[in-house]
C-alpha cells in the first residue's frame, strides 16, 4: 500500500490535471492512497478571501469569483476530454463558499481562515477525482476531515493521533483495499466538528499521517525538481540532486526552510520506517531522492538553503535586569501565546534575538505585549540563509550584496538572517 502526494504546482491547471492522470495509470493496479493539494496559487488567493471576509472591505465577492473563474477554466479545458456534465456536482461547492461569505464572520480569524482556505483542497480533488474516473482510472474521492482529528488550535491543528490512527486503520484501509482513494492534503476536523487546518504547507504532513496510520510500504511526493537538490536552481548554478537522506538530516533540511519536504513530515514515516520518495512529475522515470534510515555519502554534499518572509525580533530589558536570568522563560511564554515559532535565536545576558516567520497581525500582537516590558525591534523583509556541510566560507558568495543581522555557526552549518543593504 503506497501513498502519494501531489501539491498545488502539480494540478495547477488542465494539462497538470492530465499529467497527473498518466502517472496514476501507471499504478492503476496497487494499493494506492493519494493526497492532493489546492490548485496552483489557490491558497493564496483564499487567505485574501479570508481578510476580505473578516474585515468586510467589499471585495471578499470579487476574490470568490476570481477563485471560481480559475477552476472552471481548469473544468472547462478537461471537458474537452470528458463528458460535458461530468463536473455539474462542483458547483455545491461553490455555491456552500458562497453561502459562507455571504453572511457576517463570526469566531477569530483564525476560525474563519480554516473554514474558508479548505475549499480549495476540497475543489481541487474533486476535479481531479472525477477526471480521473471518466478517463478509467476509477477511484473514489473521500473526505480528509472525517479520518484526520485535531484539537480546535485553528491554523495549526494538533493531531489526535489515537482516534486519528483508530479511523484511518479500521474505515480508510479497507476502502484502499477495493480502489484507489483521492483525498485532501492540509484540513482536518476539530474535535467540536469544525475544519482546522494543519500550518501552511500542510499537505506532505496529511500525507504522512494517512502512511503511518495505514503503515504504508512508502510515501511519495511528486514535485516540478528531481527531487531534494542542494540548492535552490532559481538561485544557485550547477546544483545537484541528493539521491539519499537520513530521516534526521531531512527533518533538518526541512526545518530549516528546505521547501520541497515539510518540516512535519518526516517523523510519522520515521517512526514506522517508512521510506519517503521525493519525486518529479514532470520526469517520473528520474532517481528522485530516497529518505531513510540507511546512512550515505551523499548526505556530506554541501547545501545551501534560504528561507524567505522572516522577521527579526530584537528584545532588550529596560532597566538593569539580564534577560538570561530574569525574563527569558517570559519571552518564550509571549511567543507561545502568540503561535510564533523561532527558526533561529541567540541570546546574551542583557539581550535576545528570534528570527521568525514573517506574520504582520502575530507580530504586531507579539510587539505590543512585549512591549510593556521590554524595548523590541523588529526588522521585516528578512531572509534566513543556511549553509551546511561546508568548507570554511564555501558558498558565502550569496551574502555579497546583503546586510548581515544575526550569525551563528555550528560544526556542521552557518546560518544568517540577512537583509537587503538599503534596508
Amino acid at each position: 500500500m503506497q501513498v502519494f502526494k501531489f501539491g498545488g504546482a502539480s494540478v495547477k491547471d488542465a494539462n497538470s490535471v492530465r499529467n497527473v492522470g498518466e502517472i496514476v495509470k501507471g499504478f492503476a493496479q496497487e494499493k494506492l492512497l493519494i493526497v492532493i493539494s489546492a490548485m496552483g496559487k489557490t491558497t493564496n488567493m483564499l487567505e485574501r478571501l479570508t481578510h476580505a471576509y473578516v474585515e468586510q472591505t467589499g471585495k471578499a465577492k470579487q476574490i470568490f469569483d476570481e477563485f471560481k473563474t480559475y477552476h472552471e477554466n481548469i473544468i472547462q479545458e478537461l471537458i474537452e476530454d470528458i463528458q460535458p456534465n461530468g463536473f455539474d456536482d462542483i458547483e455545491n461547492t461553490f455555491i456552500e463558499l458562497e453561502c459562507l461569505i455571504g453572511g457576517n464572520p463570526e469566531g477569530s480569524y483564525d476560525f474563519n481562515y480554516d473554514q474558508i482556505v479548505s475549499f480549495g483542497e476540497i475543489v481541487s480533488t474533486k476535479i481531479v477525482s472525477i477526471y480521473l474516473n471518466q478517463t478509467n482510472v476509477k477511484n473514489r474521492w473521500v473526505d480528509a476531515r472525517n479520518f484526520i482529528h485535531t484539537d480546535a488550535n485553528y491554523r495549526e491543528g494538533r493531531v489526535d493521533w489515537e482516534k486519528t490512527s483508530s479511523l484511518i486503520h479500521n474505515k480508510l484501509k479497507p476502502l484502499i483495499e477495493k480502489q484507489i482513494i483521492i483525498t485532501q492534503g492540509f484540513i482536518g476536523n476539530s474535535n467540536n466538528n469544525n475544519t482546522t487546518t494543519l500550518g501552511r504547507e500542510g499537505s506532505d504532513y496529511s500525507a504522512a499521517i494517512f502512511a503511518y496510520a495505514l503503515e504504508a510500504s512508502s510515501q511519495t511526493i511528486w514535485k516540478d525538481v528531481t527531487g531534494v537538490l542542494n540548492a535552490d536552481p532559481k538561485r544557485f548554478k550547477d546544483t545537484t540532486n541528493i539521491e539519499f537522506l537520513t530521516y534526521n538530516e531531512a527533518i533538518e533540511l526541512a526545518y530549516y526552510g528546505a521547501t520541497v519536504i515539510h518540516p512535519k513530515t518526516i517523523q510519522p514515516l520515521q517512526s514506522k520506517n517508512i521510506p519517503l520518495f521525493v519525486k518529479s512529475f514532470i520526469d517520473p522515470k528520474a532517481k528522485g531522492t530516497l529518505v531513510s534510515n540507511q546512512i550515505h555519502d551523499s548526505i556530506q554534499t554541501p547545501m545551501f538553503i534560504i528561507k524567505d518572509k522572516q522577521a527579526l525580533v530584537s528584545i532588550s530589558s529596560k532597566d538593569f535586569s539580564f534577560i538570561v536570568e530574569e525574563n527569558l522563560s517570559k519571552i518564550f511564554e509571549f511567543f507561545a501565546t502568540h503561535n510564533i515559532k523561532t527558526n533561529l535565536m541567540q541570546n546574551s545576558a542583557i539581550s535576545f534575538s528570534a528570527c521568525v516567520d514573517f506574520d504582520l497581525l502575530k507580530l504586531k500582537h507579539l510587539q505590543a505585549t512585549l512591549s510593556a516590558q521590554f524595548i523590541v525591534k523588529v526588522n521585516s523583509d528578512c531572509e534566513l540563509f543556511t549553509a551546511r556541510n561546508i568548507q570554511e566560507n564555501q558558498g558565502i558568495e550569496y551574502l555579497k550584496g546583503k546586510k548581515i543581522l544575526l550569525e551563528q555557526r555550528t560544526r556542521s552549518s552557518a546560518q544568517f538572517v540577512v537583509s537587503d543593504k538599503e534596508n
